[in-house]
Order: structure tokens, then sequence, then C-alpha cells
């Protein structure tokens, strides 16, 4: 028997944080990029499951971060149903990159631990627990998340991360803004430093840190927002599908923000 469908409306904000409407275009989205052409793998054999309620089921299960065997039942399938479910429809709900931005557009790029079980990938860090690091970039004016880095390492520190997750790339020739911890990226600009001595800075660079502080304040409110979906809290899936879960929920942290 299933429990939760999209017939139900009153289901779609409290699993999803999306509003009706908002799950309704995504959904036309997804179709729009092959979501209704998809089988399970099995010649002649059709998804239980429509689009709607199978979209429903990724972004609940994002959000809930319920196991298998628990979000497998809540729509009336098999957990190895609901596994294939999100293996093939979440990818298809990533975040569209970004073709064009205005050149004077200020980006603000921050790094944050996400709990990963798969070791291949994941690393002790400062968490006390095996993380990656996920390098996240917003635009300074929308607050909209505009890239997404690829996971490394919760043991590297950001100033790594950031060259080697390809999220430089993606914002190379605008402006970006981070804390001081990208010292060593020329084309980001960071803080000022406090003095080798220890002497206090003049007022107008104290002044500059501040200003600098409420801007990058706002990439660390949507890291935070990101992490309403709960899987970024506790990934228990295989570290390469960490990118396209980070994606997808940047993508769906982009729509509630944009209503």
């Amino acid at each position: 028997m299933q429990v939760m469908s999209t017939a139900r409306s009153e289901w779609i904000f409290p699993f999803t944080g999306l509003q009706p409407a908002q799950f309704r275009r995504l959904v036309r989205l997804v179709a729009e990029r092959g979501g209704d052409t998809i089988a399970d793998g099995r010649p002649g054999r059709q998804w239980a499951l429509d689009l709607p309620d199978r979209v429903l089921l990724v972004a609940a299960y994002w959000r809930t971060n319920l196991t298998m065997r628990q979000i497998g039942p809540l729509f009336g399938v098999s957990h190895s149903a609901a596994h294939r479910v999100i293996d093939t429809l979440g990818p298809l709900l990533a975040m569209a990159p970004v073709r064009r931005r205005p050149v004077d557009q200020i980006a603000i790029v921050d790094g944050t631990l996400i709990p990963t079980r798969d070791h291949r990938l994941a690393a002790p860090s400062k968490n006390y627990r095996y993380s990656t690091n996920l390098q996240v970039a917003i635009d300074a004016n929308t607050r909209l998340v505009i890239a997404v880095g690829d996971p490394q390492p919760g043991n590297r520190n950001d100033t790594i991360v950031y060259r080697t997750s390809g999220i430089d790339q993606k914002l190379a020739g605008r402006p970006i803004m981070a804390d001081g911890g990208y010292r060593g990226n020329p084309e980001v600009i960071i803080p000022y430093r406090k003095n080798r001595d220890g002497g206090p800075l003049p007022d107008w660079k104290e002044d500059l840190n501040a200003q600098h502080r409420t801007v990058r304040a706002q990439v660390e409110h949507a890291l935070a927002r990101m992490k309403c979906w709960k899987i970024l809290r506790d990934y228990r899936r295989a570290a390469s599908t960490l990118a396209d879960t980070a994606s997808g929920i940047a993508h769906l942290h982009n729509i509630t923000l944009a209503r």
C-alpha cells in the first residue's frame, strides 16, 4: 500500500521543502531532461510509480535521510526499487551549469564538511568523523548557489580543495570572496591578516574586514539551508554519488529561495 503520493499535495512541502507549484515545475523540468523515458533496467517493465511520485521519493529521501527500507514502504515499493529510483532520477535533479553571468558578479565561496560513510573518499577531519570537503559558491546579490565543487577528502584544507575540486574553473574570471582559509589563491579576496608583530590593524583595514564578514556570512547561511536536506548531515550512499546529490540539493535550495 502506497502511503505517500503527490495526489495529496499536503505531503509535498513537509517532505521536500518545496511548495506544490514549485514541485510541479521541478517535475516538468525532470520530464524535459528525460525522466519519463527511463525504465528501471528491465526490458518491458515500467516503473511502479509515475514520474511525480518518483521525484517526490528522491526529494523526500534527501530531505529526511530515511533508509531505503523506510522510504520504500512509504511509496509502496521495495527498498531495491527505491534505490533504483534515486540512482536514476537523482542526476536529473542536478543544478544546471551557469552558462552566462555578469562580469562584475561577485561570488562567495566556502567549504563544509559532509559526514560520509564511504571511506574510499572520506577521511578523518576536524569534526572527528570521516567526512568529505564540499565547496559551494553563491552569488552575493541573489544568494543563489551558482557552483558546487567535486567532494574531496575531509582532511584537506579549503585552499587546496578550492583548486582540486574544480570550483575554481567554474568561477574563473569573476571576483571571488572567501575567508582567510583560502590564502594562497591570489584570485580570491580574503580579509586582511593580523600583523606579524601582533599589533592592531589600521582602522580602515578593520572596517573592510567587518564589511567582508557581513557579505561572506551569506554563504554560511546558504550552507546551513542546504543542510536542511538531512542527507548532507550523514551521507550513507557511495561517495561517487555525492556530487550529483549536492548539486540536486543546491537546485532545490535555489528553487525555494527564488520564490
